[in-house]
C-alpha cells in the first residue's frame, strides 16, 4: 500500500529514523506501567482491599515518574525545541504536546504530594486515584498523537543531519 496517504497531513506512513524509532519505542514499557496502574485505580474505585492498593499505587507512581520524567525530557529538551525552529511552539502540535505533559506531569505531581501523608479515608483515596486515571487518559492519548502525527511530521521535516543530532543528544539523557 505504498501509494496509501495517511489520514494526517497527507503523506504516507515514514520509516522513522533511530533517535524517533526510540521516542516511539519507550512509550511501549511506559504504556504497560499505565496499564498496571489504571487497574489499580479501577480496584480502588471498586472497594477492593483499598489500602493495600492505594499504598501499592502510590509506590508505583514512583516508578512510573521515575522511567517518564527522561523521556518527557527528551521530548521537551531535544525533540520539541528542534521541530519548533520549523512549525513554531507557541502554538499548533508542539504546544499541545508540552501541554498535554504539563498536565499529566500536574495529576502525577498533586497525587504523590497529597499521598506523603498516609492518613486518608477511603474516599480520599478514591479522589487522588482519580489523578492518576486522568493521566492515564491524558497521556495514552498523547502517546498515540505522538506516535502518529508528530514523529511522522518530524521525520518528514527534519533533516539527516537533525535527526543523527536528535538521536546523539537522547542518548545522553539518563
Amino acid at each position: 500500500m505504498s501509494g496509501c496517504m495517511s489520514a494526517f497531513g497527507g503523506m504516507p506512513p515514514a520509516e522513522l529514523s533511530k533517535g524517533l524509532k526510540q521516542l516511539k519505542e519507550e512509550h511501549l514499557p511506559l504504556l504497560e506501567q499505565l496499564d498496571g496502574l489504571f487497574r489499580l485505580t479501577k480496584k480502588i474505585d471498586q472497594d477492593e482491599s483499598i489500602l493495600t492498593n492505594f499504598t501499592n499505587l502510590s509506590k508505583k507512581v514512583k516508578e512510573f515518574q521515575k522511567a517518564l520524567d527522561p523521556h518527557s525530557e527528551k521530548e521537551e529538551g531535544i525533540l520539541f525545541p528542534m521541530m519548533g525552529t520549523y512549525i513554531g511552539t507557541t502554538s499548533g502540535p508542539i504546544a499541545v504536546m508540552e501541554f498535554e505533559h504539563d498536565q499529566a506531569k500536574l495529576k502525577i505531581k498533586t497525587f504523590l504530594e497529597k499521598t506523603n501523608n498516609n492518613n486518608h479515608s477511603p474516599e480520599e483515596m478514591k479522589n487522588l486515584s482519580a489523578l492518576i486515571q486522568e493521566a492515564y487518559f491524558i497521556l495514552t492519548e498523547h502517546f498515540a498523537k505522538e506516535e502518529n502525527v508528530l514523529f511522522p511530521m518530524a521525520e518528514r521535516i527534519l533533516s539527516d543531519e537533525e535527526k543523527e543530532k536528535l538521536y546523539q543528544r537522547i542518548q545522553e539523557v539518563k
